[in-house]
């Protein structure tokens, strides 16, 4: 069985793309920081026939992002798909938003750890494996600003934007090894209301840009609230 690994796995997005990932024979390693989210997860996926585990971890504490990985190939292999996703739903301390006239070094560094180290370190994890493999797809999910900033989240457009650029320079890079990798950029009120604002309906993206391959970047747009 292919293996698809989602950092920052909660009930929303994340829930939603390992259904679409899992309904097409893949396992599923979720990463949260949250046991008692994962295990909900766990079950919901079970629920479904869908073979998946959790495994805790921070993105900010990357040792124990490392660890988590290697839990995850222990239990289920090499993994095929990285799917980067974190997003702070409930506070995380010192990871606090601040508007573009605001931001400071202070308050830039722990987006930047919480988004791009983050992700380099997950992407650390999977690479080696995939490029001797000649096989395997990273995705890194950031929200809208990154592509079209807005100056209340000037601190977090900067570090999803910096996510944005590496992961758009690897698609180049990683090609050479038949290596896969995208960045999506989501502008979308997940759960709002609208159609095409629901986690299941975004998801679909994540399983197009895995079977298309050729996309270095997708932006996927959705109504505002009404």
């Amino acid at each position: 069985m292919p293996t698809i690994a989602i950092v920052g796995a909660g009930p929303g997005l994340g829930l939603s793309i390992a259904k679409v990932f899992g309904r097409h024979g893949f396992d599923v390693a979720l990463v949260s920081r949250s046991q008692d989210t994962l295990d909900g997860l766990v079950a919901t996926l079970a629920d479904e026939g869908i073979a998946a585990g959790g495994f805790t971890a921070d993105v900010l504490d990357r040792p124990s992002l490392v660890t988590a990985f290697q839990q995850v190939v222990a239990r289920f292999g090499p993994v095929d798909v990285l799917e980067y996703s974190p997003a702070p739903h409930s506070p995380v301390p010192g990871v606090e938003m601040a508007s573009v006239l605001d931001v400071s070094p202070e308050n830039l560094q722990p987006q930047i750890d919480y988004y791009l180290y983050g992700a380099v370190t997950a992407a650390q994890q999977v690479l080696p494996s995939m490029i001797e493999a000649r096989s395997g797809t990273l995705l890194f999910t950031t929200g809208g600003g990154s592509v079209s900033p807005i100056p209340p989240m000037g601190n977090v457009n900067a570090a999803a934007a910096a996510l944005r650029n590496w992961a758009i320079n690897l698609h180049g890079a990683a090609a050479e090894h038949d290596v896969y990798a995208a960045h999506i950029a989501i502008s979308a009120w997940i759960g709002s209301g609208a159609p095409e604002a629901e986690a299941d309906a975004i998801a679909l993206t994540y399983w197009q840009a895995y079977t298309a391959r050729t996309e270095p970047e997708y932006h996927y747009v959705a109504p505002p609230p009404a």
